[in-house]
């Protein structure tokens, strides 16, 4: 499996509400940087983030518009794609999508995620949590 396929994984787990087989594919040591908020280190700091925010997500998709990779031949490389990461919040007629467009870097180690860095506009994100 290439590093390519380890973040297509890793996506796919995050859009199957699959959170344990995503953190799976994480490095031990992984550092998450989301830029405009913060860094952490390691699944545990991950799920932290990620639980709560997803818990209060009833679907859950990140289209990849385009993506690229940089292939060592053991499972590691660079993976950068161009997402819209979309969350639908709330139940029923309630119900709204907020869509993120960004940038994620991602460093894969012997098929691992090492780093994983996203780039987005936090004014953007927000803006759309609050419904403003």
């Amino acid at each position: 499996m290439g590093p390519g396929d380890t973040v297509t994984s890793f996506i796919q787990a995050i859009e199957g509400n699959d959170l344990e087989r995503a953190l799976e594919l994480l490095d031990p040591e992984v550092e998450y940087d989301n830029v405009p908020i913060a860094k952490v280190h390691g699944p545990d700091a991950v799920r932290n983030i990620l639980a709560p925010f997803l818990a209060g997500c009833s679907e859950v998709e990140w289209v990849v518009h385009r993506q690229v990779e940089q292939d060592d031949g053991d499972g590691s490389g660079t993976v950068m794609n161009e997402r819209t990461d979309r969350f639908r919040m709330g139940e029923g007629e309630h119900a709204r999508w907020v869509e993120i467009p960004l940038a994620g870097l991602f460093a894969v180690r012997g098929g691992r995620i090492v780093l994983w860095r996203d780039y987005f506009d936090d004014a953007t994100f927000r803006t759309q949590l609050t419904g403003g």
